[in-house]
This record gives C-alpha cells, structure tokens and sequence, in this order.
C-alpha cells in the first residue's frame, strides 16, 4: 500500500469516532485532509466542525461542513489530527504544517484525542522529526539561542515562495524547528520550552496526548489506547 492508502484507510477508520449531532474538532495536514473527505460524506449526522487552521476551515466549507469559532464551543467529544511523530504513551510532535498552536487549543477542549497516521510515523524516541516551536517574530533569535542551549539544531522555517523570508502562521508569528533532539522525556521538555519567553507553544504534544491512536499498516489499520 501507498502512504496515502495507509492514511486514506486511518481516515475511514476514524469515522467510527464521529458522534452524531455534535460538533468535531478537526486538525491540520495530509491525513487530516482524508478524514476531511470522509467525513463530508456523512455531514449530514454532525452539527459541525472546529477547525485548526484556515487551510482546514477552508476544506471543512469546500464540502458543505459548518465551520464553528472555538468561542462558540463549551466542549468537543472528539478531536481526531495526524501526527508527525507518536511514541507508544501516545506523545507526539505535531507541528510540520505550522498549525501547532491552534491544533493544542482545539484538542484541549475535546474529550478524546485520535490520532490517524501511517505506520512509519509510530517510533520510540520522539526526535527524529524536527520539533517545531511557534515564537514571537521579534524573538526569534532569542529564543534560538536558548534552544541550543537545550542542544537542539534550532532552524528558523521559512516559506516556500523562495524568497528567503519567514513562514508566518496563521496567529502571525514565526516557527523554529528544532533538529538533533533525543526526546526521552517528552512532558519535561514540553514545559521547559514552553516556558522560553517567547514561545508560544511547541509541538509536543504529552501533557496533553493522543487517547487513541489508529496506525495505517500493511496488515490493516491497528488501533493503539493509551
């Protein structure tokens, strides 16, 4: 199977965790974009949809799905996002589509977390995808400087026009990637970043992690609960 038939299968999978008549937090990315196109197949059995960035909200509309503010939410059965990486607790680095921020405010008013991914994505020690940190633009350089100080290889991400300028997300700030962590403890170093002034977030997700997690595999879609 392909890496997009692996997520694509994750994505029909995660159906079953659709509740009727509520409202889906929905995250960011590749897979996230699968669950998207299968769950505008039975919007008709939902109230709506919470997503966590405008390329979500906008694919969200595309199939007729009803977008609602977060303001608007008390709570959320279910919040179901990919992942670039996820151990076996179900801590993961989010963040390759630099909608971490918003992707941890929706999933923190959701009741579970599902994480859909392919298979490569489970591993033992979070790290080897770079760690994604979303800052204050006016303290990028700062807050680099005390990344390497935790010994990562902090790299500003820049945007992918090619003119050598700075990914903004959609809160208008900047994000570092962080290569060359070794992350055994994945909650330590999610407070220790977080509280780089600076920072708004970072992409580990472990104080708050996933609850289920469906992996795409050769064998058939394996279900993880932590």
């Amino acid at each position: 199977m392909t890496q997009d038939e692996l997520k694509q299968a994750v994505a029909k999978a995660a159906i079953d965790y659709v509740v009727d008549g509520e409202i889906i937090g929905v995250g960011t990315g590749s897979t996230a974009n699968f669950f998207i196109d299968e769950l505008g197949k039975i919007k008709h059995r939902i109230k709506g949809a919470v997503a966590s960035s405008e390329a979500t909200a906008e694919r969200l509309r595309s199939h007729g799905i009803t977008v609602f503010d977060l303001n608007e939410v008390e709570t959320m059965p279910v919040y179901i996002d990919g992942a670039d990486e996820i151990n076996g607790a179900g801590a993961m680095i989010k963040g390759g589509g630099a909608a971490l921020t918003r992707e941890k405010i929706v999933a923190s008013v959701a009741q579970k977390f599902v994480c859909i991914a392919d298979g490569s994505k489970l591993v033992e020690v979070l790290g080897n995808f770079p760690l994604p940190v979303e800052v204050i633009p006016m303290s990028h350089a700062v807050v680099a400087r005390k990344l390497a100080a935790l010994g990562g290889q902090p790299r500003l991400r820049l945007n992918k026009n090619g003119d050598g300028q700075p990914l903004v997300t959609d809160n208008g700030c900047y994000i570092i990637d962080v290569l060359g962590l070794s992350i055994t403890d994945p909650a330590d170093i999610e407070d220790k970043i977080n509280n780089i002034v600076g920072v708004v977030t970072n992409g580990l997700f472990a104080r708050q992690g996933a609850n289920v997690c469906l992996l795409g595999t050769a064998e058939g879609v394996r279900k993880l609960e932590f």
